[in-house]
């Protein structure tokens, strides 16, 4: 299960992904014998009747919860409601947040059985087999297991790192999921970051083809789209080219973005990475102050950095920075640097986090010896602790306003970044750079930028991107996003111009010819508008239209004809599950 955040969220993309660590452990179950379901319950808070229902109507032997920090609550919360309905229904928590606090939890929490500390596949495994043979007394030999012994917390031995990943059962042969992970691990050591201590700063790696193998199943199963979440994807160069050379000979039309550090990635990568699909790499940039980063222990220079930017988006892929502020020693000087740094490098995307201090991190372990605080902390109903609101020199009103001004940096300067794109002249990748000026021009228009106040000239950008894009190399997008943008300026002649000739590229695209149909329209040349809806896909918005055409024609047989399709497709589209 994945369980529901404390705090609301604007936006869920950040909580409604169930850890891929989830579907690994439920496939070994599943190759194993045993009955398995996933819950993605991370919307499901206060809706307890909805919850007990289901838990009732699946009577579950173990309750497996898996627990970053911001749903630490919500996993406990749940874990009352199972107990309530059968007190023989066994909880177990398992993730980062579980295996930080696991002595704590089991202090505090009866209803949590047990803790699977660190990587769950073999003790999960174990655990059930002896649950199945009811071997309680056995559980102490298990490796890798919090729980209590006479009434105490206790944890049993440490469990060895998985040596060969490919040895795990594939969950793309069981499940549909578009977050996936070819390794474990970081050599890092980042002061704000759990992975160290959860993967010691060990790496351990699928092979390319167990990862485009599984790749291959997921497109299968309708995924076109993947999140490759990997702490640092190109840390070793051979892999990631073996593996985007196999993404291209297996001919998968599909797309991803993943994650790397500034100081790991050359033009090479970058290439075979376009090719493959990559649209997008995000870079812990953190700060532009040399001395906040080095207090992070973030060793990298400004100079990794502008490079790392520069070449990604010269293969026609988006750089995105994350930006760290609210950190030790954060004066309006250190965002100064991060702006100035911020204008050189030109992310085309951007992140701003305050700094929190999670458990299992090296911020953490100061932060409670400067309080003197304990992991009871954690009893009070919070998802985190601002690193702010232990320091004396920081005050919400002075680090919000910290925020506002990275913001306001990035948002008004992004058209000119947009505009000022230095792409490779290679051939080859004419069709994917062509494809990221017109992606980056749908933002501005549809997309994230589209609705922000602060980004200016945003019609201007886009339109500026979607025309460079078709001087590259014939892109659907561009055509489509620039030929609405003419039909908003009532310039409907331009976009039959434009839209025609898109078409002799894209015949089959029944966008564009729905979007010429209706410049048609406008220009009064109903026979033809009323030819291209009738011979695009049909849909509501393309029958409704015929339908105006048609009567507008005079021809009510046909007007008869096309409200009974209509009629048949919206019954169509209400009963869809999609």
């Amino acid at each position: 299960m994945n369980p529901y955040c404390l705090d609301p969220r604007l936006q869920d993309y950040d909580i409604k992904v169930v850890p891929i660590g989830v579907y690994y452990m439920a496939a070994c179950l599943i190759e194993a014998g045993h009955s398995c379901e996933i819950l993605n319950w991370y919307d499901m808070k206060g809706r307890d009747e909805d919850m007990a229902k289901i838990l009732r109507d699946l009577r579950p032997d173990i309750l497996a919860v898996s627990i970053l920090h911001a749903n630490r609550w919500g996993g406990i919360d749940i874990a009352k409601i199972a107990k309530k309905i059968s007190s023989e229904t066994f909880v177990i928590f398992g993730g980062p947040g579980a295996t930080f606090l696991w002595e704590h939890l089991l202090n505090h929490f009866p209803e949590i059985d047990a803790i699977v500390v660190g990587e769950g596949e073999e003790t999960m495994m174990e655990l059930v087999s002896e649950m199945d043979g009811g071997n309680i007394s056995e559980w102490r030999n298990i490796p890798g297991l919090a729980l209590r012994h006479n009434q105490k917390p206790m944890l049993t031995a440490k469990r060895d790192f998985i040596k060969d990943l490919d040895t795990l059962a594939d969950p793309a042969k069981h499940f549909s999921f578009n977050h996936v992970i070819s390794s474990r691990g970081c050599p890092w050591n980042c002061y704000f970051c759990g992975s160290p201590r959860i993967w010691e700063r060990k790496v351990r790696f699928h092979s390319p083809s167990y990862f485009v193998s599984q790749l291959r199943r997921l497109n299968k199963k309708g995924q076109r789209f993947f999140f490759v979440s990997d702490d640092t994807f190109t840390l070793k160069k051979d892999r990631v080219i073996s593996i985007c050379k196999e993404i291209i000979s297996s001919k998968m039309d599909i797309e991803w973005v993943a994650i790397s550090r500034v100081n790991i990635v050359d033009d090479e990568i970058l290439y075979w990475m376009r090719r493959a699909g990559c649209i997008q790499i995000s870079y812990g940039v953190e700060s532009g102050s040399s001395r906040i980063r080095k207090r992070l222990n973030k060793n990298i220079s400004d100079d990794e950095i502008t490079r790392a930017f520069e070449a990604t988006r010269s293969y026609g892929i988006m750089p995105r920075a994350y930006f760290i502020y609210g950190s030790p020693g954060e004066t309006k000087k250190t965002i100064s640097e991060s702006i100035r740094l911020m204008k050189r490098i030109k992310p085309l995307g951007a992140i701003f986090y305050i700094l929190d201090i999670f458990p299992g991190t090296k911020l953490y372990d100061d932060f409670k010896k400067r309080t003197g605080k304990s992991d009871d902390i954690w009893l009070n109903r919070i998802e985190d602790i601002m690193y702010f609101e232990t320091d004396d020199g920081l005050d919400e009103k002075k680090v919000l306003e910290f925020g506002k001004r990275l913001r306001t940096a990035f948002y008004s300067n992004l058209p000119s970044w947009a505009k000022n794109i230095q792409l490779k002249d290679l051939p080859e990748l004419a069709p994917h750079q062509s494809s990221f000026l017109a992606r980056l021009g749908l933002t501005f228009t549809y997309g994230d930028y589209s609705t922000v106040k602060a980004v200016p000239q945003k019609e201007q950008t886009a339109k500026g991107l979607f025309k460079r894009a078709l001087t590259i190399f014939p892109n659907e997008v561009a055509y489509l996003g620039l030929a609405i943008m003419y039909q908003k300026n009532d310039q409907h002649t331009k976009a039959v111009d434009l839209l025609e000739e898109g078409l002799k590229h894209f015949p089959a695209s029944s966008q564009l010819q729905g979007c010429l149909g209706v410049s048609l329209m406008q220009l009064g040349r109903l026979e033809e508008a009323l030819e291209l809806f009738l011979r695009t896909e049909p849909s509501v918005k393309n029958l409704s239209y015929a339908y105006r055409c048609a009567y507008a024609l005079g021809n009510m047989h046909l007007c008869s004809r096309i409200a009974n399709k209509l009629k048949s497709l919206e019954k169509t589209v209400t009963k869809s599950p999609n």
